[in-house]
């Protein structure tokens, strides 16, 4: 069985690798546009599904694992930040308090599809305008959903509690990923 990982999130590979997995990196040019009446819970698998379908046909032999992560707060979904003042929005808006991240996951042969999604629930410590800056200054999360990612800086100074999984906030849900290829 060939793995393809359909994912350019240096993060996802480090994880799949770190799992003791063998895989190819393989892109997939999709656009990741929400519809409006779908609900927060269910976005992360509906995105990783559309990305996994845009994929096209493949051997009998592989599988492809796509994913996607979302944050949300106050039944709003947090996105890659457009630029630093974006960045800085949306940090302020997680600033001392709860919010979700949700991962989604489709793995898919040639016979079937499974997609599935975790969820963590964070907790940040409030951030100074000068932590924001710093942040956004030294890491750039510009392809990190929500503006942030949990092994950086910031989640290493400024996250206060995480129930669920840490893996799940980094992007890829290992304990659903290893069970679903073991499966397989």
């Amino acid at each position: 069985m060939k793995i393809l990982l359909a994912s350019q999130s240096p993060r996802r590979k480090e994880l799949l690798a770190s799992l003791g997995f063998e895989f190819e990196v393989v892109k997939i040019d999709c656009e990741e546009i929400l519809p409006e009446e779908i609900s927060i819970e269910d976005a992360a698998a509906y995105l990783s599904l559309l990305k996994s379908n845009a994929y096209g046909t493949f051997n009998q032999d592989e599988v492809l694992l796509t994913s996607d992560t979302v944050v949300a707060i106050d039944n709003t979904v947090l996105g890659k930040p457009k630029d630093e003042a974006d960045a800085k929005a949306m940090l302020k808006k997680l600033s001392g308090t709860t919010h979700q991240v949700y991962t989604g996951i489709t793995i898919r042969t040639t016979q079937k599809t499974i997609t599935e999604t975790d969820v963590a629930h964070v907790e940040l410590d409030i951030l100074s305008d000068e932590e924001m800056n710093f942040y956004i200054e030294n890491y750039k999360p510009y392809d990190k959903a929500g503006s942030y990612g949990v092994q950086e800086w910031l989640g290493m100074a400024k996250i206060k509690k995480i129930a669920g999984s840490y893996y799940t906030i980094m992007g890829l849900p290992t304990h659903l990923v290893y069970k679903i290829l073991k499966e397989i």
